[in-house]
């Protein structure tokens, strides 16, 4: 057999398998839209490992195991000996043993890539500290299914230089687009990132010079999981960051607007443009099923 394939990063599938997997995302919907039978994974037997709380990524995951004829359990560290001290690699070799793939969101990025040095099956990771690559594949699909292609585009990432922004790093290089980063001073994504990127990355303190000519707006809250502490003192540093009208105005006319979800409204982006009949934003999240369920069916295809 070869080597078990993961996905723990964009960067663990060649530009041309991204945009394989986005179509195969798109003809997927399209295809469960019509009522078609998924049901192509048969008993097949999905670990969840959740270490973070999640809305669309444990209603997208289970939901599309079902729909592909194969199931989900979902495990937390309250719930498995993950909580009480267990070694990640024991774990890893443990649960691999017995599931199909393994999904995992936590919070150090060195726990997804121990759990998948040590699995005998796929790992998916569904969000750390570090990246949240499946968050950009829903955002590629939303974005090809309304623009076409996104090579040579320029998309702007408003906020904190977190997860989704080394993301969009990471998309920005596979996906072969310009990415400004507007951020408050302090703020920055990972320097090396940025280093490795400087050929397509930049980063701009003004958010308003930042968007100009952007094709893509894109931000995320301003306090991630882990730093509900700093939620005031970011909330002033923060608040000439909001993605609104007035930023949108500085951008390309048709130019789209993301946000990964859970949004503040009123804070990092306006309730205005939240609620506004032409917004992706409730597409994007959808897409989180179809994109996953396109992965998960090219990682367990590779590991027959």
């Amino acid at each position: 057999m070869a080597e078990t394939r993961h996905f723990l990063t964009l960067m663990d599938f060649s530009p041309a398998e991204l945009q394989q997997l986005i179509q195969r995302a798109i003809a997927m919907k399209q295809s469960h839209r019509g009522g078609a039978d998924e049901r192509a994974f048969p008993g097949a037997v999905m670990a969840m490992i959740f270490a973070k709380s999640s809305t669309r990524t444990r209603v997208s995951f289970e939901a599309g195991m079902a729909q592909l004829g194969g199931h989900a359990m979902f495990l937390s560290p309250q719930d498995t000996q993950l909580g009480r001290g267990e070694p990640v690699e024991d774990s890893a070799r443990v649960i691999s043993s017995m599931v199909d793939i393994v999904m995992i969101r936590t919070f150090g990025h060195d726990v997804v890539q121990r759990f998948a040095a040590h699995s005998s099956v796929p790992v998916i990771n569904a969000l750390t500290d570090d990246y949240h690559p499946c968050q950009l594949l829903a955002d590629m699909q939303t974005w090809v299914e309304h623009r076409g292609s996104i090579a040579g585009k320029r998309a702007c990432w408003v906020g904190d230089g977190n997860n989704m922004c080394q993301s969009y790093i990471n998309a920005a290089r596979q996906f072969d687009f310009e990415l400004t980063i507007a951020c408050p001073p302090g703020f920055e994504p990972d320097s090396k990132l940025l280093a490795d990127n400087r050929e397509r990355v930049r980063i701009d303190h003004d958010p308003a010079a930042a968007a100009r000519d952007a094709d893509l707006v894109v931000t995320d809250v301003w306090a991630s999981m882990g730093q509900e502490n700093e939620q005031q003192e970011r909330a002033a540093l923060f608040a000439p960051y909001q993605v609104n009208g007035e930023l949108m105005s500085r951008a390309n006319s048709d130019a789209l607007y993301m946000h990964c979800l859970p949004a503040h409204r009123g804070e990092e982006i306006s309730a205005e443009l939240m609620d506004a009949p032409d917004t992706v934003i409730w597409e994007e999240a959808e897409n989180r099923l179809h994109a996953q369920k396109a992965l998960v069916e090219m990682l367990l295809l590779a590991n027959q």
